[in-house]
């Protein structure tokens, strides 16, 4: 087995990176932020990291504390991986971070995860905007189902069905990210049978227009 290099530095920043700086570590802690996955939903989200990779990368984890592995009870009796709650108290440096990647230049053509895309929606999130709004909604991707709340200012995503919905939105994860961030129209996606919407048409075009693209940050060689 191929050791883990380590930094041999006490700041805290360094100790972070001995146990999550390794290639796919964070991006394993973004599709396990919502929730539980298999291994074979875990290489869904990550379809390009190899098989062998990703596998060393889960146990690297497990054996640092930060996710663990279980045994769904019957009748699913499948075994997943979910992060522990030190894994989980990693989300706010996520988004951090996330906030900060969305002002560089966008070059990849790939379409995002799920999770990806809940990152994104949280990342972006305008409560300026939402300031007055106070609204559920549910999303149905694919065979993802997950509620949104505005209020407050505020916003909340999680996997699960929602209560008191004011709309239902069922599309794709693409179609989703057009709508959100590429200035699709709700009613074109309609028009196509790329979305199906249920409940308050308008409250839904509404939440779609809270999640304002970052400007990519300007690049200087100069002070």
């Amino acid at each position: 087995m191929v050791s883990r290099r380590r930094y041999d530095d006490p700041c805290g920043l360094a100790r972070a990176l001995d146990l999550i700086g390794e290639r796919w570590a964070l991006l394993v802690v973004r599709e396990l932020l919502h929730g539980p996955k298999r291994f074979t939903d875990l290489r869904e989200g990550l379809p390009t990291a190899s098989q062998n990779v990703l596998s060393q990368r889960l146990r690297e984890l497990v054996e640092a504390g930060i996710v663990r592995r279980r045994k769904l009870a019957a009748p699913a009796a499948s075994w997943v991986y979910e992060l522990t709650q030190h894994g989980a108290a990693l989300e706010p440096a996520l988004l951090a971070l996330a906030r900060w990647g969305s002002r560089t230049p966008l070059t990849s053509t790939a379409e995002l995860s799920v999770d990806a895309l809940v990152l994104a929606l949280k990342t972006t999130f305008d409560a300026r905007v939402a300031s007055d709004l106070r609204d559920r909604f549910e999303l149905h991707l694919g065979e993802v189902v997950l509620h949104a709340e505005v209020g407050g200012g505020g916003f909340g995503i999680a996997r699960g069905a929602a209560e008191g919905r004011d709309a239902v939105l069922e599309t794709t994860v693409t179609t989703l990210r057009s709508l959100v961030f590429g200035g699709a129209e709700l009613a074109d996606a309609i028009a196509r049978g790329t979305a199906r919407v249920s409940g308050d048409e308008e409250a839904l075009r509404r939440f779609l227009t809270l999640f304002p693209r970052p400007a990519v940050a300007p690049l200087s060689t100069s002070d």
